[in-house]
């Protein structure tokens, strides 16, 4: 296929320009920040704002739109922080949230993030945002770790390949490059300058007639627009056909040019796209010889190995989760806030300054006694729940901005394809082990609604979140036999769950593609800054939710509800081998499931719990309801129905499961 070197036609969207230069002059300035994973947008977006986002090194950390605003040559902008994409074509979720706000939202600069060292890799989407007609500002990320590479930029030839776009290298976790950008996004709104790119073959004629069938006016232009019409996006297809009756011409082109061509209509695309990328990279890059690539290669190699890395990985998690969050998070800190802080001195003190204060006893119990809002609330998310989540996040920021977890999504994709998962999913996995909440709405990174399915199942049922691991592993302190059975258990759960999932959730078979960062040191500040802003999310909303629970118990107590709910569990309760006061810490699993296995720490404490009672307790809590948030995120993510049926099947799975490890205990003779 032979491509012209003159990739853009110059005519487009001077018109287009016009009229969003008119209305940023009426309502402000609008900035979007737009790029691949991992290529430091939101570092970028903090550094023009001000306003900090969880900055991850490694894909799909940006689920969400963060906006913030900016002081630019004396004029506030607002700055939008898009999700990653690999393609203005959206496959994930993510991708899509990034495409409907270029199609609806006019954005009146685009800032195209890429990773210097990725350049010819980034360019496609580089070429289809500049299609859109959209002013652009192409930034060379990362430039630094590039330099030391080795690689080198002849900027204004690239600047002058993709249509005399600004072109700007920056390095912006150290803030180089950020001034300049500042000024050079001051005189680039409404630019005028549209730029088309010209395709070879069948495709440039059906895009011509697609675009003549096009009447209406749009955020992006025809172009840009026509070929997401032949390629059938759904979005674009509902947008254009909301305005004007010409989405039947539209699919018989789109049927008629899919006829024509070899491969599906998005490869022919992407395919042309990447030629004349590889071509504008080969003009403007040029590499010279050094062994930092090498030494960093071969590091990934062992870390993706199943030989080397494997082994690798059960040392991160003995020293990473079970020493440091379970020994020190879950032992000393717990022991210190638990024993010391409030045991010793808040409860006494406050329950005496209650009772003198207040002489109605069902109104001291809201604040102190067994489940009051301060004596077992409060002490629950402070002394035994925050220090544990804050050891996790420190250990969790570490590996993010170190490049670890992309490199464990190779290493256990062949095993996740097992059970109707990719290695992308070792994402929302791991993060599952902070917070299921959070992670399962991550799962709207991964590809197709099957994987989000399964992914959603197994957060739901297998994988604890940070407090309510912590608290297991110090519920099994001195019982190794225990733990290891919790991990069997657990671990055979997760893999049987996910295969059967795999063999009977419809849908398609998942594929693998991730871009993989450099390994870096961590940086210090990087760490503290992360673990310290998710140490305040978890204050802003989940602390909230042990006082709540508190009071929904007291108001049962006092209505009678929480002893009719405590008598309907105690039967199954019975079943599992365990005291009947267990169904309170279930009951409180309910609202969170670290709430309950706090309850049961309290027991353990007591002398209330056996070495075999604790493990069934322990296994069917982790398998136990999701807790109300996490409930909650599912059903925003999956819909009600799934959210529901999800939470049944949990429910009598985890008391399956709890039954028969009891029952197998007993049988084979094991005292724990």
């Amino acid at each position: 296929m032979k491509l012209s070197m003159d990739f853009f036609n110059r005519d487009q969207v001077s018109n287009c320009c016009s009229r969003r230069q008119a209305a940023a002059a009426k309502y402000g300035r609008t900035i979007a920040i737009a790029g691949s994973p991992n290529v430091g947008k939101s570092v970028l977006f903090e550094r023009l704002t001000g306003t900090y986002v969880t900055v991850s090194n490694y894909p799909g950390t940006t689920v969400e739109v963060f906006k913030g605003k900016a002081s630019i040559a004396g004029e506030t902008c607002d700055i939008i922080d898009t999700p990653g994409i690999y393609s203005f074509l959206p496959i994930t979720e993510e991708e899509r949230v990034t495409s409907s706000i270029l199609l609806n939202e006019r954005p009146d600069l685009l800032i195209n993030v890429v990773d210097a060292k990725s350049l010819e890799r980034m360019l496609p989407l580089t070429l289809q945002l500049v299609e859109t007609g959209l002013p652009v500002i192409l930034v060379l990320n990362i430039i630094d770790e590039a330099e030391q590479l080795g690689i080198r930029f002849d900027i204004p030839r690239l600047s002058a390949l993709l249509g005399k776009i600004p072109v700007i290298s920056t390095a912006s976790t150290t803030g180089r490059g950020i001034e300049t950008l500042k000024e050079v996004i001051s005189g680039s709104f409404g630019d005028k300058t549209g730029h088309s790119l010209r395709y070879e073959g069948p495709l440039e004629k059906f895009l011509e007639e697609a675009e003549s069938i096009i009447h209406g006016n749009y955020a992006i232009t025809k172009r840009s627009l026509a070929a997401l019409l032949l390629q059938q996006d759904p979005e674009a297809s509902a947008l254009v056909s909301a305005k004007e009756k010409v989405a039947g011409e539209i699919h018989t082109l789109a049927e008629r040019l899919c006829s024509m061509l070899p491969h599906p209509v998005s490869y022919e695309f992407a395919l042309q796209r990447q030629k004349i990328a590889s071509r504008i990279a080969r003009d403007t890059v040029s590499f010279a010889e050094t062994s930092k690539t090498v030494r960093g290669d071969g590091l990934s190699r062992i870390l993706i190995s199943p030989l080397t890395g494997i082994p690798i990985l059960l040392v991160i998690m003995y020293f990473g989760i079970y020493k440091f969050v379970g020994d020190f998070g879950a032992g000393f800190l717990v022991d210190f806030l638990e024993g010391t802080i409030f045991e010793q001195n808040v409860n006494p003190w406050i329950t005496k300054v209650i009772v003198d204060s207040l002489p109605w006893k069902s109104v001291q119990e809201l604040f102190v006694g067994e489940y009051g809002v301060i004596t077992l609330g409060l002490r629950y998310a402070v002394a035994l729940i925050l220090p544990i989540v804050t050891t996790f996040f420190l250990a969790f920021s570490i590996l993010e901005d170190t490049g670890y977890l992309p490199r464990l999504s190779l290493l256990i994709d062949r095993l996740f394809k097992a059970i109707g998962l990719s290695g992308r999913a070792a994402i929302p996995m791991v993060l599952g082990l902070g917070c299921d909440t959070m992670a399962t709405m991550v799962t709207r990174t991964l590809p197709t609604i099957r994987e989000r399915f399964i992914a959603t199942v197994l957060l739901a049922l297998a994988i604890p979140c940070s407090a309510q691991l912590g608290i297991i592993m110090a519920l099994f302190e001195g019982k190794a036999a225990a733990l290891w059975i919790w991990l069997g258990v657990m671990t055979t759960v997760f893999l049987a769950v996910g295969w059967f999932a795999s063999r009977f959730v419809p849908g398609e078979k998942p594929s693998f593609y991730m871009e993989i960062p450099p390994l870096r040191l961590p940086r210090i500040s990087n760490v503290v800054t992360k673990t310290c802003a998710r140490v305040h999310w978890y204050f802003k909303e989940i602390f909230p939710m042990f006082i709540l629970a508190s009071v929904f118990i007291w108001v049962g107590q006092i209505t009678g509800l929480i002893d009719v709910l405590i008598r309907g569990l105690e039967h199954p309760i019975r079943l599992l081998g365990l005291p009947e006061k267990s169904a309170v810490s279930f009951l409180f699993g309910f609202f969170r499931r670290d709430y309950g296995a706090a309850g049961f720490f309290d027991m353990k404490q007591a002398g209330l719990l056996t070495g075999n009672q604790l493990v069934v307790a322990c296994v069917t809590l982790t398998l136990f309801l999701p807790c109300v948030a996490q409930f909650l995120m599912t059903v925003k993510e999956r819909g009600l129905k799934t959210g529901i049926g999800l939470s049944l099947f949990v429910l009598f799975f985890s008391f399956g499961v709890g039954y028969t490890l009891n029952i197998a205990l007993m049988m084979l003779g094991v005292n724990l």
